[in-house]
């Protein structure tokens, strides 16, 4: 059936259970996992980015490097209780401005077979102002998704 999944995670509770389901699928399938994380890319450009820049939080490098170390912590978690279930857990991070986008892009380098993910579950008005990443993957992909809620 299905021998790897890719499992995008913003490190939320909502994500951290569907990080647990898809532990406790793979490890029936006997599948393999990567975990993903789509990092935001750094907001500022132009005349707002030079006076940002004062704030040393704000500063391009000293934002990419925490995003990475954020990225690398949530995806660490994810390994760490994929390896306590016995599961081969690879990890990846890329900074994207469309996560969508990005987790179709993984999971087909990553050659993935299902991509297991967590939904929130807006509907109506809040689900077409806020959209959803997990509505975007299901829509883009031709890898099949399973959504967790």
């Amino acid at each position: 059936m299905y021998k790897h999944f890719l499992v995008p995670t913003d490190g939320s509770e909502l994500s951290a259970k569907a990080v647990k389901a898809a532990i406790k699928l793979a490890s029936a399938l006997g599948a393999r996992m990567t975990a993903f994380y789509a990092m935001t890319p750094y907001p500022l450009h132009g005349g707002y980015a030079a006076e940002a820049s004062v704030i040393d939080e704000l500063q391009p490098k000293i934002y990419n490097r925490r995003n990475i170390e954020h990225a690398q912590k949530i995806l660490l978690k994810v390994a760490r209780s994929a390896e306590k279930a016995g599961l081969k857990c690879a990890t990846s991070y890329t900074e994207s401005s469309a996560p969508s986008d990005a987790i179709i892009e993984a999971a087909k380098k990553g050659k993935c077979d299902l991509i297991v993910m967590a939904s929130h579950g807006r509907r109506g008005l809040a689900g077409v102002l806020l959209g959803s990443e997990t509505q975007r993957v299901l829509t883009h992909s031709n890898i099949p998704v399973l959504v967790y809620r």
